[in-house]
């Protein structure tokens, strides 16, 4: 093991070699400029690697002699303190009532008859009984003192990841109405000037419907007992539930907003959705199906994609694709997963429906609309709760998901 101060002479150095190079390399850096280092740009730059990796193998190192070091000084003291005589005990209740002096084991055994009568050689034998009642331990000692650390662990819930996705808005509505284009006929085309002496019609006529589009606000709520006396005593209990009842909202809406049915009051999500694009994988690598549904919203409902959201498991057999010879597709073992495929964000989360992927341009042509935003509320009017000193803690939000272009989304089956 090298000296701690050979060490930090040595990180001191290349620290200030590094220094030097970035101050001549400038706010631009400029390697052309660096003087310090020899060789082309790229030389200088794979040498400034270099120097990084040795930095922080130094700094390993130092950590490591100093963690050393430490130990040695607890060490030493440790054996000092061990070997320092015992003065005499100490009773955690003070010293005795009785005003008897205080002695220590030592001091008994020179004042007993066996050390006494001790002339060298082969001495007297002899019992000195220390009057402790009963050996010291956690049955008949003292219980050590555990004070529980302020951690609690959460049990594992899905990460919200789906809502984030989606525009949010607001609205002061019970019901979200819209129109909707659903008969668009195009007849313009090229016309030949008009011979006929009759009053017919000469430019085609085009046709336009609109029609009226209605989505619910539904309400969402969910609510949990506790007694007052929990909510007075525990410290931090109201943010713990507070927080954990937002969370199951969230969760809830998470999941909704792709498998939703939409049969009053669930909310309507994408999959349930009349009128949306669906690509079956069938005998295509799943990818391939991926990309044929995506060109399905592109060519049929004139929108580019911005998310797709699918289940873990069948991310996990996209990733690990590879070739006939072995080789990952979709990048080493080593690097960074990718979140993207096409160039279209991926979101892997079990609120997708397994072997079902979700995809579609959310971004313009989806909302979730919030009648207003989740609402805290506690009452003791519930039952027997007001008898029972108990509370009812109720968190509920309204909210409805809507798709204006059904086109715009599709399903991929069968992956």
């Amino acid at each position: 093991m090298r000296a701690i101060k050979v060490i930090l002479e040595e990180l001191a150095g290349k620290s200030a070699r590094l220094h030097q190079v970035f101050e001549e390399a400038g706010s631009e850096l400029d390697f052309d400029k660096v003087k310090a280092l020899t060789g082309s740009t790229a030389e200088k730059i794979a040498e400034v690697h270099k120097m990084n990796r040795e930095l922080d193998f130094l700094g390993s190192e130092r950590d490591g002699v100093a963690e050393i070091l430490k130990a040695s000084e607890n060490a030493t003291k440790l054996m000092k303190e061990s070997s320092t005589p015992t003065h005499g005990f100490r009773f955690p209740g003070g010293a005795p009532k009785d005003g008897a002096e205080i002695k220590s084991i030592g001091q008994m055994f020179r004042e007993s008859p066996v050390f006494k009568d001790y002339k060298g050689g082969q001495g007297p034998t002899g019992l000195m009984e220390i009057d402790l009642k009963a050996v010291f331990r956690t049955a008949a000692g003292w219980d050590p003192e555990e004070i529980r650390i302020p951690r609690v662990e959460l049990s594992p819930q899905r990460p919200i990841s789906v809502v984030s996705h989606i525009p949010l808005l607001n609205t002061t509505q019970a019901a979200i109405k819209y129109m909707e284009e659903t008969t668009f006929t195009n007849a313009a085309a090229e016309t030949a000037e008009s011979t006929a002496t009759t009053a017919a019609d000469l430019i085609p006529e085009a046709a336009l419907v609109l029609t009226e589009r209605t989505q619910a606000v539904e309400w969402l709520p969910v609510f949990i007992p506790v007694t007052m006396q929990q909510m007075e005593d525990v410290e931090g209990i109201e943010d713990y539930v507070n927080q954990r009842l937002t969370y199951m909202l969230q969760a809830r809406l998470d999941l909704q907003i792709i498998q939703g049915t939409g049969v009053s009051p669930l909310i309507l999500g994408t999959n349930s959705k009349g009128g949306i694009n669906t690509q079956a994988k069938g005998a295509d690598p799943t990818p391939d199906a991926i990309y044929k549904a995506m060109t399905k919203v592109r060519a049929s409902g004139f929108a580019e994609p911005s998310v797709m959201f699918i289940h873990p498991n069948d991310w996990q057999d996209i990733r690990l694709l590879r070739t006939a010879d072995g080789i990952y597709i979709f990048g080493n073992p080593m690097d960074p997963g990718p979140d993207r495929i096409w160039g279209m964000p991926v979101v892997a989360t079990t609120a997708a429906l397994e072997n079902t992927a979700t995809l579609g341009d959310y971004r313009n042509f989806a909302a979730l609309y919030n009648r207003r935003g989740i609402q805290l509320m506690v009452s003791d009017s519930h039952a027997h709760y007001f008898t029972r000193g108990m509370l009812a803690i109720r968190a509920d939000v309204r909210a409805a998901m809507v798709h204006f272009r059904p086109l715009a989304f599709s399903t991929v089956t069968g992956i």
